[in-house]
């Protein structure tokens, strides 16, 4: 499969693909899907640009509310997460993932879905830590401080994400913290010397994600967020810690290409860590319940055996849409069930997950404690059973997004606003998440 990789969208989406098609053109192939690492601006009206954290003057209606309207049609199938710019009233409406566009899904605050039977889980939104273990307690009409702690990543979100066994793609807007470290740093900083302070300090990035990827060890992942292109290969370690490069002395710059919010930057803040980074167990450098014999040869032992190949994570971080920057890539993946055309499927361990982690969902400031894993993984594999006896598959053994999930537009698009034209919405139903909460038994609190 030939899977189009976007950073940060913008809301340009008719640029996005209309590069893609002068991809196919050039190279005489097909792009079967497209995955957008956040920021993707889902701005149906003005009212929804009332909700997204950016300065008045970056306020447009961009591209998408043309897609929503049915004024155009998605031409590739399309996955997106959230960023810290996003129309945070919309992606709301869609807690659990949905359409949000025909062609285009949200896969949720967090969420995992099969394509062609590939597992690709995300994570929206960015980092910071004095959110981190807070509840989802934002409403409309958001203030000040909520319409910025609406996109900051919750722990009941990372718990559950690491609740799943490996994804083939992972995609996130932050980067996971220190992954600079396993590429080419100096060259990183020569073109975005701004980072510098934060990767001297070791701040730079998300500590939640990078425990994810040590966790999931997923063999993609895609991130947007700092507008660099960036490769690195995370090798799992088996023996011992990864090679890290060393961090050359800096003086700090500032970011030229970000929007700037006053009181949220996204590099104002040192990210806080709940703990530091677990290292990896020493191996004893000789089995100390081995007897051993002076006169032993050396000859008659048996060989080792041989080695297991470290597991590999590649890691892809991509630039903003704008004329000759490096924002989209395309890459080839095997999917364990080719098919002509995308079947989206639910995961259904995610599902699992979120029916076993639901009376742990806080809509309120307060989140209470959660279960070990030991207990977490098995209420998962009770509900795994749940899932399986109670959710209808198709004759493939999978179960179809749009047997449960199909588009419906709940607000209007831009025109009609009159008066209220610069004012926050009201809160919409969408019957995807109805739907959603249907399928599994649970109680809708997006909606409650």
């Amino acid at each position: 499969m030939k899977i189009a990789v976007e950073g940060c969208c913008h809301g340009q989406l008719d640029a996005i693909y209309a590069q893609i098609a002068k991809l196919e053109a050039q190279n005489d192939y097909k792009v079967d899907l497209l995955l957008i690492c956040g920021d993707f601006q889902a701005v149906r009206n003005w009212q929804d640009l009332a909700c997204m954290a950016v300065p008045d003057k970056y306020k447009e209606l961009a591209d998408f509310h043309k897609y929503y309207t049915g004024e155009k049609v998605a031409p590739i199938p399309t996955i997106v997460i959230g960023g810290n710019h996003e129309a945070s009233n919309y992606m709301w409406e869609l807690y659990h993932g949905g359409w949000l566009a025909p062609n285009i899904y949200f896969l949720g605050h967090a969420g995992s879905v099969l394509v062609n039977g590939l597992k690709i889980a995300g994570a929206s939104g960015i980092f910071k830590g004095h959110d981190f273990r807070t509840g989802h307690y934002e409403k409309l009409p958001y203030d000040r401080s909520s319409m910025r702690s609406i996109y900051h990543v919750r722990e009941y979100d990372i718990r559950r994400l690491s609740l799943l066994s490996s994804p083939h793609i992972f995609l996130s807007h932050d980067w996971p913290q220190s992954i600079e470290r396993h590429g080419n740093l100096q060259d990183l900083l020569r073109r975005k010397r701004f980072l510098e302070p934060d990767v001297r300090a070791n701040k730079l990035g998300s500590p939640p994600l990078m425990g994810l990827l040590q966790n999931l060890k997923p063999q993609w992942w895609f991130a947007a967020h700092l507008h660099a292109r960036y490769e690195a290969t995370y090798v799992h370690p088996s023996n011992g810690p990864p090679h890290q490069d060393q961090t050359p002395p800096s003086q700090p710059v500032q970011n030229p290409d970000e929007i700037s919010i006053e009181d949220d930057e996204d590099f104002d803040e040192a990210p806080e860590t709940s703990s530091s980074n677990p290292a990896p167990p020493t191996i004893p450098s000789n089995n100390p319940d081995e007897i051993l014999l002076d006169d032993e040869e050396p000859g008659v032992e048996a060989p080792p055996p041989a080695p297991v190949p470290p597991a590999l994570t590649q890691f892809l971080a991509l630039d903003k849409c704008l004329p000759q920057r490096q924002f989209l890539e395309v890459i080839d993946v095997d999917v364990p069930s080719p098919n002509p055309s995308p079947l989206f499927s639910f995961d259904p361990e995610w599902l699992a997950i979120n029916r076993a982690f639901h009376p742990w969902f806080s809509t309120i400031p307060r989140q209470r404690e959660f279960p070990d894993e030991q207990e977490a993984r098995a209420l998962v594999s009770k509900e795994l059973e749940w899932v399986n006896a109670n959710i209808k598959k198709d004759e493939n053994g999978v179960i179809p997004l749009e047997d449960w999930q199909t588009f419906a537009q709940t607000a209007p698009g831009p025109g009609p606003e009159g008066a209220n034209k610069h004012h926050q919405p009201p809160k919409y139903t969408n019957p995807q998440t109805v739907a959603f909460c249907k399928m599994l038994d649970i109680q809708d609190k997006i909606n409650s």
